[in-house]
């Protein structure tokens, strides 16, 4: 049996179903991100895992032992929250070994163990500080060792990074994967963040309105999105039908009348002039916007608009204004549910 093992479980909150026959397996020091649109039951699922909510339907297990009963606080599950819901009144060190001093652990061991989580997080020169002195980052960070401090089987975050500043989010998506792989510890993320899931997360599991729709690897997700739903989630995705798709390159092969079709914006190229295999048309340019390192353009195509994302340089800045040739390789253009 796999370290987590969540089984045909359905919850619901009155006649309102949040859950329904959700079925998921995770193996022991994974990193997996549970990722979806506001009111898609991640949070919730995350609460089932601590025993913070009571399913109805299924089974649901912690290395090999059936928890669905089993109160939160003998689950040993850590669980770091968007709010830091640090103690005002205790500073970082007091914070931190809260969780221990509960255990009655010995002082010394307490010690010893606080300042080893400390210096993985690089909180070590704010340890006598009290939580209003500290950065929402350093505030985060301390909340992270908190959980951490305790040794639990599973660490699960339900959207800790989303108060933060985006510079400050960005170094700590990078910091708890280390983390993660430092210590080995198995984490389940939750995030509406599809980049962050990307950086973070061994597998991702993609929620829509109670159930999983898909899960795989960041790469294998971004590249082969399985339905509609999930290409529009996932990146910036042209999703065509097939009378579309002929309006842009009449012979193409089509599966069925009735398919659809997903491209990735960054898959469209400015013509190439070497000829390379492939399919050319013409667009006119109807607006473009810059986006750092990315120049992303609207183009209409016999009445068909493509999202075009270009690499941010001199001769893509150029090119654009003067011409209307694109290029499409037919591998780019994957068929998915709707």
């Amino acid at each position: 049996m796999s370290f987590i093992t969540v089984k045909d479980l359905s919850l619901r909150f009155g006649n309102h179903e949040v859950l329904k026959d959700i079925s998921l397996q995770m193996e022991e020091g994974e990193l997996i991100t549970l990722l979806g649109p506001s009111g898609c039951g991640k949070s919730t699922l995350l609460r089932v895992i601590a025993g913070l909510e009571v399913f109805q339907e299924g089974d649901l297990f912690l290395d090999n032992d059936d928890i669905s009963n089993i109160l939160p606080r003998d689950r040993n599950v850590g669980m770091v929250f968007q709010n830091y819901a640090l103690f005002p009144n205790m500073t970082i060190f007091e914070n931190i070994a809260f969780g221990l001093a509960l255990k009655k652990m010995p002082k010394d061991e307490i010690h010893r163990e606080v300042m080893k989580i400390v210096r993985l997080v690089n909180l070590e020169d704010q340890i006598d500080y009290y939580p209003h002195q500290l950065s929402g980052g350093q505030q985060q960070r301390t909340s992270l060792a908190r959980s951490l401090v305790t040794k639990p089987k599973v660490l699960l975050l339900d959207e800790p990074l989303s108060a933060l500043d985006a510079k400050i989010r960005k170094q700590l998506q990078v910091d708890i994967r280390e983390l993660q792989k430092t210590l080995g510890i198995t984490m389940i993320f939750v995030t509406h963040d599809q980049e962050e899931a990307m950086i973070l997360s061994d597998r991702i599991f993609v929620m829509s309105e109670g159930k999983i729709v898909q899960s795989a690897t960041p790469a294998e997700l971004y590249a082969y999105p399985k339905n509609q739903f999930v290409a529009s989630f996932i990146g910036n995705y042209n999703i065509l039908p097939t009378n579309d798709l002929k309006k842009i390159d009449p012979s193409f092969l089509v599966e069925n009348a009735e398919s659809t079709y997903a491209i990735r914006a960054e898959s469209i190229q400015l013509a190439p002039s070497s000829g390379e295999a492939g399919i050319y048309f013409s667009g006119k340019l109807e607006n473009y916007t810059v986006l750092g390192s990315t120049i992303r353009c609207m183009y209409d195509v016999n009445d068909v608009k493509l999202s075009v994302d270009l690499i941010n340089n001199k001769g893509n800045l150029e090119s654009i204004q003067s011409q209307g040739q694109l290029f499409i390789d037919r591998t780019n253009i994957i068929t998915i549910e709707k």
